[in-house]
């Protein structure tokens, strides 16, 4: 990313509020939902989380780039964020891991990013009024091209993302010597999930977001995990049925973020758009069976309707981690079944590993289902 690159930009909001910056790389008129970070580092992680697929990430980290760009960080085989707003772009880095610098990096993926932004300001709006569409374009003020590719974006609310996202056909993770055998859903699973349960000595088998029930019973799975990943989950209409299936054959189930949600509506639970959600390394979250407090990396924008009580529609679920700052729905689990899901990440690629001990409490799980 040069100087001769770079041109006049801004970010026009749906409610009408502008940005003003400098856009370097791509130039065209790029429009989708604006959300914010507070992550402070692992930004290859975050551009590269397919749960960010149609998204324009604002960092509110004032400076990215520091440390480069790695071929061992991605969270998947590309950049999946549609742009990237940024308060200032780090033009060179250092560290012993990096074998390139980020503004590259993005140029090369033909992602537009907007620098120079006032990103406080723009963060405090979007928690103020909620996130919005947006569209990133060249130039210091909108045409009327711009405002009619505006309009015609889509809102994330009825978006099916994961069928976007997802494998076009199963693949295996892992040592094939392992153990015990997981099988994947990828809604948009990110490498570190694999790479852990790699550690937990499993192999896995990926397997494409509308693969049937009986599909993966016939790869004679030790546990089911539903991946996170983007969009509406109200819209992913042939999960629940699958997963319904599933538990009925009392086969042990994880689910992270998206996957959280599915069980949910699996079992009669309602979701709901938040405000501005929840975006970031730094979420408190407790643990109602213990009142341990967890310090958590998340990223969604819907959540599981409920509160530390119950879940209503979902007699048969029970909370077991709620959000400190908002009183959200963080975890659920089956009171019968052995099946159980959080709404944050516990593999935090990036983030704090406070949570990282649920794999294990699953890998128990699966142990103990086994004949």
């Amino acid at each position: 990313m040069t100087d001769r690159a770079s041109t006049p930009g801004f970010l026009l909001l749906e409610d009408g509020a502008l940005f003003r910056g400098v856009l370097h790389g791509v130039l065209t008129t790029t429009v989708a939902e604006v959300v914010f970070t507070t992550n402070m580092s692992g930004y290859q992680e975050v551009f590269t989380d397919p749960s960010y697929r149609g998204q324009i990430v604002v960092m509110t980290a004032p400076m990215i780039g520091n440390y480069g760009v790695n071929p061992s960080d991605p969270e998947s085989g590309s950049a999946q964020v549609a742009g990237v707003v940024v308060r200032e772009m780090a033009r060179t880095y250092s560290n012993w891991r990096a074998d390139g610098d980020l503004p590259s990096y993005l140029d090369a993926a033909q992602i537009p990013v907007l620098e120079g932004i006032d990103t406080r300001r723009l963060t405090r709006h979007l928690r103020t009024v909620g996130v919005m569409r947006g569209v990133i374009a060249a130039g210091t003020e909108p045409s009327a091209e711009v405002l009619a590719a505006l309009d015609a974006c889509p809102s994330m609310e009825g978006l099916d993302l994961a069928s976007r996202v997802t494998t076009g056909a199963p693949y295996q993770w892992g040592n094939p010597q392992s153990p015990h055998h997981i099988v994947a859903y990828d809604y948009g699973i990110k490498r570190n999930i694999l790479r852990l349960f790699d550690d937990a000595s499993c192999r896995v088998t990926v397997v494409p977001a509308q693969t049937s029930a009986d599909e993966v019973m016939g790869m004679s799975p030790d546990g089911v995990f539903l991946s996170n990943g983007p969009g509406d989950p109200d819209a992913i209409t042939y999960a629940p049925d699958t997963v319904r299936t599933l538990a009925d054959r009392e086969v042990p189930i994880f689910g992270i973020c998206l996957g959280h949600q599915l069980l949910g509506l699996t079992f009669g639970a309602e979701t709901e758009k938040m405000p501005y959600g929840h975006r970031g390394g730094n979420h408190p979250v407790r643990e109602i069976e213990t009142g341990r407090i967890l310090i958590t990396s998340q990223n969604h924008g819907f959540s599981v309707k409920g509160s530390a009580e119950s879940i209503p529609g979902a007699p048969a679920l029970e909370v077991t981690h709620v959000n400190l700052n908002d009183g959200t729905v963080e975890g659920l689990r089956h009171r019968e079944l052995p099946i159980f899901a959080v709404q944050y990440h516990p593999e935090a690629a990036p983030g704090p590993h406070d949570a990282r001990p649920l794999f294990e409490q699953f890998m128990e799980t699966v142990r103990k289902s086994r004949p």
